[in-house]
């Protein structure tokens, strides 16, 4: 399972890291990708939140591609970054929802509905893989006490 979740670690921690970088550098860019959401559908005061999350994250969601790096080669470290990126992940997948069902139902623009499907979809994934690799690392260093 190590080797699969590993596997997973990078990939996903990967995307999201690459799609918030370039969010955090060229911010039009992506939203021509689909990365961000669109101008005309949020408040400009939401966009500009969004660009400074976007930084933000790209500073911190590494941990998770290295979390994954170490599990595949099954350094020791691994399970002790894993608590700390699986952390991040679910803090991020949490508060993005919370953030976006608040703002939205206070009458702030956030996106089409496509949109928000998409990013509600990409929360639950941050949430699951972070669940995922916090219980495992949890169970591992557990093992290891006994």
């Amino acid at each position: 399972m190590r080797i699969v979740l590993g596997i997973i670690c990078v990939l996903f921690g990967g995307l999201g890291w690459v799609g918030q970088a370039i969010s955090a550098i060229n911010f039009p860019l992506a939203q021509r990708l689909g990365l961000q959401e669109k101008s005309e559908g949020i408040d400009s005061v939401y966009q500009q939140a969004e660009l400074n999350a976007a930084r933000w994250d790209s500073f911190v969601l590494w941990t998770l591609i290295a979390a994954g790096i170490l599990m595949l080669i099954n350094h020791y470290w691994w399970p002790y970054l894993s608590l700390i990126a699986g952390g991040i992940y679910l803090d991020g997948g949490g508060r993005e929802a919370a953030k976006y069902l608040s703002l939205r139902k206070s009458g702030v623009r956030v996106g089409s509905s496509k949109e928000l499907k998409m990013a509600a979809t990409l929360f639950i994934l941050m949430m699951v893989v972070a669940l995922w690799v916090i219980i495992y690392a949890m169970w591992f260093l557990a093992a290891q006490g006994k």
